[in-house]
C-alpha cells in the first residue's frame, strides 16, 4: 500500500516529533517475523514507553535529518523496525531482549548521543540498568557510609553507656548510705 504525498508528510512529521523527544534509536530487521511476534514486541514496547514503528527507510531518513540520529542513516537499509525512546536505554533494551527470544529479529544498528551504534553497541546499551535501578543503587551507596557510622556510634554508645551504667549504679548505692 503506497502513501500519497500528504500521508507521507504526516508520517514524517509524527516521527520527527517523536525523534525530538527521544534519546535513543534502535534499528532491527524483522524479516520473517509473524504478526503474533510483532504484536508481542509492540505490546512490550508500549509498556516500556518505546515508540516502535515499521517505516519506509526514505521516510525515516527524512524524519531524522538534522537530528543526532542522522548518524544512523547509512544503516537504514532493508525491512527495519524503528524503536525510539525518551529513556536512554529503553528502546535498546526492548529490541535486544526480544531479539534474544526470537531469532527472526536481528539487531542492526542504533544511535545514542549523536553517535552511531552497531549491533554490539545496541546490546551494550541495553545491558545498562534502567534509570530507576541506577538511582536506587546510587542511593544505596550514599546511605551505606551513613548507616555504618550510625552502627559504629551506636556500638560505642552502648559500650560506654553499658560500662558507665554498671559501675555507676553500685557507686551511687554506696554513696547514698554514706550520705544518710
Amino acid at each position: 500500500m503506497s502513501l500519497n504525498r500528504n500521508e507521507k508528510q504526516t508520517v514524517v512529521t509524527d516521527v520527527a516529533a517523536q525523534v525530538a523527544r527521544s534519546q535513543t534509536l534502535a534499528l532491527a530487521e524483522y524479516r520473517g517475523m509473524t504478526v503474533e511476534h510483532l504484536n508481542a514486541l509492540r505490546k512490550t514496547a508500549r509498556e516500556k514507553g518505546v515508540y516502535l514503528h515499521v517505516l519506509k527507510n526514505t521516510l525515516a531518513r527524512r524524519a531524522v535529518k538534522g537530528t543526532p540520529f542522522e548518524v544512523a542513516s547509512d544503516a537504514m537499509v532493508g525491512p527495519l523496525i524503528y524503536g525510539f525512546s525518551e529513556d536512554a536505554v529503553a528502546a535498546a533494551k526492548v529490541v535486544s531482549d526480544f531479539a534474544k527470544t526470537n531469532d527472526k529479529l536481528i539487531l542492526k544498528a542504533g544511535a545514542y548521543a549523536g553517535k552511531a551504534l552497531d549491533a554490539k553497541g545496541v546490546q551494550s546499551l541495553a545491558s545498562i540498568p534502567s534509570k530507576e535501578v541506577l538511582l536506587s543503587q546510587l542511593l544505596g551507596l550514599m546511605q551505606s557510609p551513613i548507616a555504618r557510622i550510625a552502627r559504629v556510634l551506636a556500638m560505642v554508645a552502648e559500650k560506654r553507656g553499658g560500662g558507665a551504667d554498671a559501675p555507676a549504679a553500685p557507686a551511687a548505692a554506696e554513696a547514698a548510705p554514706a550520705a544518710a
